[in-house]
């Protein structure tokens, strides 16, 4: 059997035909999470964000994490939470560029220990919006969907019903009262910025 090219120019529509156009996405609130056990180090990442990024319009108190124990060999073992927010809104598209720079800003800040890198803060940028919650990540996986640069995002929370809540692969974190918490609250800020 034999296919042939459709001529995209001889595709008549009809004038009923309802299309989606294409638009420019809405702004969305920039946030990183971070996670060390150097609380020093925390407050100056804190700052070395905020002037890569922008003014903080909130911060969280430094949350204690123990959820795993999967970064204790290089943040060490008693390892603690923290969120910022960002005040400037930014294209969504920005953030495979930041989710770069972010990894850039732990290397710099690395040890080296027998030859070998260890991070010593994680840093993991991500958005909100009304609808959801994006993280970024380097790794791909089946709920993920590649965004360029060698980044790709997941929505990790989605709004229901008056409040975020989490997925099948929410990070056990994330899922937590508090931070849904945290970000139903950023999100009536970011709101509010929306509606100024």
């Amino acid at each position: 059997m034999v296919y042939r090219m459709i001529n995209q120019n001889s595709i008549k529509f009809k004038k009923e035909t309802i299309m989606g156009k294409i638009t420019r996405p809405e702004p969305v609130m920039l946030f990183a999470g971070m996670l060390t056990g150097d609380l020093s180090l925390m407050n100056r990442m804190a700052k070395t964000l905020a002037e890569h990024f922008g003014p903080l319009i909130g911060q969280t108190e430094d949350l204690s994490w123990k959820y795993t124990d999967y970064y204790a060999e290089e943040l060490g073992r008693e390892i603690f939470r923290r969120f910022l927010f960002f005040r400037n809104l930014i294209p969504p598209d920005r953030i495979a560029g930041i989710k770069v720079e972010t990894n850039r800003i732990e290397e710099r800040n690395a040890r080296n220990v027998k030859g070998r890198f260890l991070r010593r803060i994680n840093l993991d940028p991500g958005y909100l919006e009304s609808s959801k919650v994006v993280l970024t990540s380097t790794k791909n996986y089946s709920h993920r969907i590649y965004l360029g640069h060698g980044i790709y995002g997941e929505v990790t929370l989605k709004y229901v019903q008056g409040s975020y809540r989490s997925m099948d692969h929410t990070y056990p974190d994330y899922r937590s009262e508090t931070t849904i918490e945290i970000f139903n609250r950023m999100r009536n800020e970011f709101v509010h910025q929306q509606n100024r």
